[in-house]
């Protein structure tokens, strides 16, 4: 157990720091956007109220639009441009609907100059996922007014929450953490990673009578099976693009490496050989080559090699302690420690580089930010922000240069996956 903290730590960096909503780029002018609610006769107001306020939020993360968070009802076929209002871009209207557990969302995004129909859509939902309406609903006007794609606003993210000492649940949600639903419970169950691109089932390790286990779960029938085990410790860490090859962190024989499970034939390759720790392996540079984590230099930092092993290239060479990486096509995001000075406390600051050149940048200015996850798009990162006892989703928009932070009420984020 003592060697699976050491290797926590070095997967997720730990320490504390700052949380709520953090806009780092203000002055871009953008077209405003006000939000009409034309909902009537509803009988559940709180959760009409919890809908506008998703539908605020979402169009903020968005990052295309200034937008008003002022409440305006009107009829849904009310043609009136709002006149305290003139000055706005574009009008999202909408109207809830409920009919048993189903609620359904109808809305037109107007202009709000000329009143033409910009785009329109129906969408049902079970209550109890209600906030999915919003998020696709966003989602799908970015899409159609050739905004900057945001098509993950609509995807589940996947976490472990630690709940008590060696105790831990895995969690399906939201990226706002409205939407919470405990899938896997009783004992510690770690390192959730999605199995495919559909989000219908994920792979997390677990302990059985104290040895590390992988298991698969299917999201569809509620059911797991095992994939394999490993003394010291086993992580999926990664998943290819066609969802048949996984990497895994395993450490039969002391000290942890990087190997490839094909998930066809069963098969298991060892990528990295060396005496030390090798960890956190992500496909890159179209599943071709692996980024990983290793404490080959005396402290982590990233390396790369090709999928079936060999030569090794150092990635990062700034600060002592870089970890928990993921990949995107050839971009590599990682976590690295820093401080101002030897009193000050640690900080934990996420930077992005490519594999095609020299490129750096750093997306994070303070705090302790960790467990960095691409957006299937690439346009986007989560990740873990730590503040305190306590921890927060944030979501980082890479090209819009803005920051988000969602905070977890109840446990602490041990890992995410998107």
């Amino acid at each position: 157990m003592k060697k699976l903290f050491l290797l926590l730590a070095i997967c997720l960096g730990l320490f504390a720091k700052g949380a709520t909503i953090d806009v780092v780029n203000k002055g871009l002018v953008l077209p405003k956007i006000i939000i009409q609610d034309a909902t009537k006769d509803f009988a559940n107001r709180a959760l009409q109220d919890k809908f506008f306020k998703l539908v605020v939020g979402d169009l903020k993360v968005g990052s295309a639009f200034d937008v008003s968070d002022k409440y305006y009802t009107s009829g849904f076929d009310d043609s009136a441009i709002i006149s305290a209002e003139q000055r706005a871009d574009l009008i999202y209207r909408y109207a809830l609907t409920q009919i048993g557990d189903q609620l359904s969302l109808k809305l037109k995004v107007l202009n709000a100059k000329t009143n033409q129909v910009r785009f329109s859509g129906e969408y049902t939902q079970s209550v109890d996922k209600f906030v999915f309406l919003a998020h696709k609903s966003i989602a799908d006007m970015a899409r159609n007014l050739n905004l900057s794609p945001i098509d993950w606003m609509d995807k589940s993210i996947i976490f472990s929450q630690y709940t008590a000492p060696g105790k831990s649940n895995i969690v399906v949600a939201d990226y706002t953490l409205t939407y919470q639903k405990i899938v896997v419970s009783g004992g510690l169950n770690i390192f959730p990673k999605w199995a495919n691109k559909d989000q219908n089932a994920f792979y997390y390790t677990t302990y059985i009578k104290s040895v590390p286990t992988l298991y698969k779960f299917d999201l569809n029938t509620n059911r797991k099976s095992k994939i394999t085990q490993s003394g010291g410790m086993i992580v999926a860490s990664d998943v290819s693009q066609d969802g048949t090859k996984l990497l895994l962190t395993m450490a039969p024989n002391d000290q942890s490496d990087i190997y490839l499970y094909d998930t066809i034939n069963k098969s298991l390759k060892r990528v990295t050989t060396f005496s030390g720790i090798d960890v956190n392996g992500n496909f890159v540079d179209n599943d071709s080559r692996v980024v990983f984590v290793s404490d080959r230099l005396g402290y982590p930092n990233v390396f790369a090699t090709s999928i079936n092993g060999g030569a090794v290239e150092q990635m990062v060479f700034h600060g002592k302690n870089n970890n928990s990486i993921s990949t995107f096509e050839n971009y590599v995001v990682y976590s690295s420690r820093e401080s101002v000075n030897e009193y000050a406390q640690k900080t934990f600051n996420l930077y992005l580089i490519s594999t095609k050149s020299d490129y750096v940048r750093q997306l994070t200015a303070d705090g302790v930010n960790t467990y960095p996850r691409f957006s299937s798009d690439g346009g986007s990162i989560v990740f873990i922000k730590s503040i305190g006892g306590s921890s927060a989703v944030g979501i980082i928009r890479v090209n819009e240069n803005r920051s988000f932070q969602f905070p977890l009420r109840i446990g602490k984020l041990q890992s995410i996956d998107w």
